[in-house]
């Protein structure tokens, strides 16, 4: 069976094959391991419907299959799944495509950004500031994270993504800080009347 062409991949059904890729797997335990190596805060599987519905979609494509089902006294029935030739081609092909060709994803803030002159500028400095406080804190996690990797000796090819993710947060913080200075300063700001002049 071959992948169907109009599969959609998303982090979730690239993070399900790549573990798949390493041994078949249940659901649960596929999820399990995802927050075990920490891919939790780049994959969203705190909904395990979406997992579920990722998995059967995967299955309907063609990209993984059933193994086995199996049921103890312990757990109820359990389905197990292993990835399929197609699966192992679609994986590199998305794992290539998504590390060499950098994609608009629109996220939320720059789209509220767009927006920031109906805020005000007094009110974008105080909200602007709690982001950047929140950066800063995010930015403590991660290092603290990066500290207890270093302790337990990982490689670092297993966490490159939460240096990316640090090298990021600190680009956004730096570029706050700046535009919060600005606000601070008065040399960034509007009204509504100097924003009228540019309405059509």
């Amino acid at each position: 069976m071959t992948a169907s062409p109009q599969f959609k991949r998303s982090p979730l059904a690239l993070a399900l094959l790549g573990i798949l890729h390493m041994e078949p797997m249940h659901p649960y335990a596929i999820q399990r391991r995802i927050k075990e190596w920490g891919k939790d805060k780049v994959v969203n599987v705190g909904q395990r419907a979406g997992l579920y519905k990722t998995i059967a979609r995967l299955q309907d494509a063609g990209l993984v299959a059933v193994r086995e089902t199996g049921r103890d006294q312990q757990y109820p029935e359990r389905t197990v799944y292993e990835i399929t030739d197609a699966g192992r081609a679609a994986f590199m092909t998305w794992l290539t495509e998504m590390v060499a060709q950098p994609r608009n994803e629109f996220p939320e803030f720059p789209a509220a950004l767009s927006f920031l002159m109906l805020m005000g500028p007094e009110r974008a400095q105080v909200e602007l500031s709690n982001r950047a406080a929140a950066i800063r804190t995010r930015i403590a996690e991660i290092d603290s994270d990066a500290a207890q990797s270093a302790q337990f000796g990982l490689p670092r090819i297993v966490t490159l993504e939460d240096e990316y993710q640090r090298a990021v947060a600190d680009a956004e913080l730096r570029w706050l800080e700046g535009v919060i200075a600005d606000l601070a300063a008065g040399t960034l700001t509007w009204s509504w009347e100097s924003l009228a002049a540019f309405q059509t």
